[in-house]
């Protein structure tokens, strides 16, 4: 079997790529009062969600090709509390940590996007295959990676330990939940409640259509895979762009029966009780 490589820092995998500094320093970033947290587990839709609040601080104008997005909404367990530190207030932060290390302040925001497991494993493998540097897996296989995947074996640890945690504070005045599944079907919606949820400072955002319409459409996945190298470093060739589907329910061109049913399996027992059990009726098959 075939694993992705990985640092081992503080009980947490990381990305080769990840200087330790970055994410040491990162631990010890005081959140401000205007501070606005984009937090999810990997591959959940962290780029779309940056992208969508960064149009909506610009007016649906969208990022000119000489930047990127992480230049004005970084990540934080990649840069370090540095880096942060020296942009404008508010700051707009990208996160993967769990919900028990993400720097926290009662005034900052906090949105979080939550995914269905098993697409988000799919991404997940296609995204560590292709950055060979990071990871060392551009051979491995689907089955390979499952197995990691499924025993919390990945960079930034159990899919579970991350979203059950944030999941029980979802009701709290400033942490806005969404799922991936519900963007995708009403993206309008999503990106107003994304809005209203950030303030009255956006909220002529909504009554402007000219301006909501720019917002809608220029963060659509089509418009955003058009240019990968606004959202990432180039990838090789013969390896699948960072923004690849953005599918529901490609998973199930990659799972076997025994892996969908070890997944239920884990999914049904981590989320017994919380309420999660349902949120993905339709997606997730039970057998």
């Amino acid at each position: 079997m075939k694993k992705p490589s990985y640092y081992y820092h503080n009980g947490f995998r990381m990305p080769m790529g990840f200087p330790i500094e970055g994410f040491t320093s990162a631990l010890n970033y005081q959140a401000q009062p205007s501070d606005i947290f984009i937090v999810t587990y990997p591959k959940c839709g962290t780029t779309w969600t940056q992208y969508i609040v960064w149009l909506i601080q610009h007016n649906g104008e969208p990022l000119s090709a000489s930047k990127k997005i992480e230049d004005d909404i970084p990540h934080l367990e990649e840069v370090g509390k540095e880096k942060i530190e020296i942009l404008p207030q508010p700051r707009v932060i990208k996160t993967h940590f769990p919900y028990n290390l993400t720097p926290y302040h009662p005034q900052a925001k906090y949105i979080y996007i939550a995914r269905n497991p098993f697409d988000c494993a799919v991404s997940f493998y296609h995204h560590t295959r292709g950055f060979i540097k990071h990871y060392n897996f551009a051979e491995g296989s689907f089955e390979d990676f499952f197995e990691c995947f499924i025993k919390g074996e990945v960079d930034f640890g159990d899919y579970f330990d991350h979203l059950v945690p944030w999941y029980k504070h979802k009701d709290e005045h400033n942490v806005l939940f969404l799922t991936y599944e519900n963007m995708k079907i009403e993206p309008k919606n999503a990106i107003i409640d994304i809005i209203n949820f950030l303030g009255k400072a956006y909220k002529d955002r909504i009554k402007n259509e000219e301006i909501l319409n720019k917002i809608i459409i220029n963060s659509s996945l089509e418009n955003m895979k058009k240019d990968q190298q606004r959202w990432s470093s180039k990838r090789p060739e013969n390896m699948p762009p960072f923004i690849r589907k953005g599918q529901v329910g490609d998973w199930e061109n990659y799972f076997s029966p025994e892996q969908q049913q070890r997944l239920i399996e884990k999914f049904m027992i981590r989320t017994a009780g919380t309420g999660l059990e349902t949120l993905w009726n339709g997606i997730i098959i039970r057998s």
